[in-house]
């Protein structure tokens, strides 16, 4: 009998140890993630999601974007050099919102060339390329062929890897999620779920600025 009780509540203890264990890791890990532990979390990361800097970081600017943005391509040099400010502390995340026309088709070349190992030095020959090909009075998106060997892409496997439909399914979600954010315009712009109310490079700076200092108190 007395065996019995001994095993009952060993067994109870186990239980009540990984109860409590369980506990302190979601605790923890809640206060590590920050705004990435609240069920909606997905709407701002997915899995496909492109991201740029350290995979410790606790700030993460999440921003939807169209890479015939104008606005965005002038935005890019400014989210690096806050990043730059905050080395280590800033996780850059892009999702795309592409509203201009035909716009779709830089995503589909950014998605080919990850495949590549290519994606972040794809955007910026695209971003500074972009004047060239994007004109609102006349863009000409095969132009921007002339400038992505500089890359060192393979253009052959660049153009077969576009027509993967894992991408049209990329795209769809993405614009699903900026819908249900109400992302209208382009670049939008998430500071750990924390939207950008009024738009504007120093609003930006104030709102990262800010969730840097809460995230890394002195």
């Amino acid at each position: 009998m007395k065996k019995q009780h001994i095993v009952i509540i060993s067994g109870v203890f186990l239980v009540l140890l990984f109860v409590l264990g369980g506990y302190f890791y979601k605790t923890q890990q809640t206060k590590k993630l920050g705004f990435l532990a609240q069920e909606q979390a997905e709407l701002f990361i997915r899995k496909h999601s492109p991201t740029l800097g350290s995979e410790e970081a606790k700030v993460f600017l999440v921003e939807f974007m169209d890479p015939a943005c104008e606005t965005c391509s002038a935005f890019y040099p400014f989210v690096k050099k806050l990043m730059a400010d905050h080395p280590g502390r800033i996780k850059l995340v892009l999702r795309y919102a592409p509203f201009h026309d035909g716009a779709d088709y830089f995503v589909r070349i950014l998605e080919a060339a990850k495949k590549q190992g290519k994606y972040w030095e794809t955007l910026e020959i695209m971003y500074q390329a972009q004047p060239y090909w994007a004109s609102h009075h006349n863009p000409q998106p095969e132009l921007v062929w002339h400038f992505l060997p500089r890359v060192g892409l393979d253009l052959e496997r660049l153009k077969n890897d576009m027509n993967d439909p894992e991408i049209d399914r990329i795209i769809a979600q993405d614009i699903a999620d900026a819908k249900t954010l109400n992302v209208t315009k382009t670049p939008g712009f998430f500071v750990n779920g924390k939207p950008l109310v009024t738009f504007g490079d120093v609003q930006l700076q104030q709102l990262l600025e800010a969730e840097v200092a809460a995230q890394y108190p002195r």
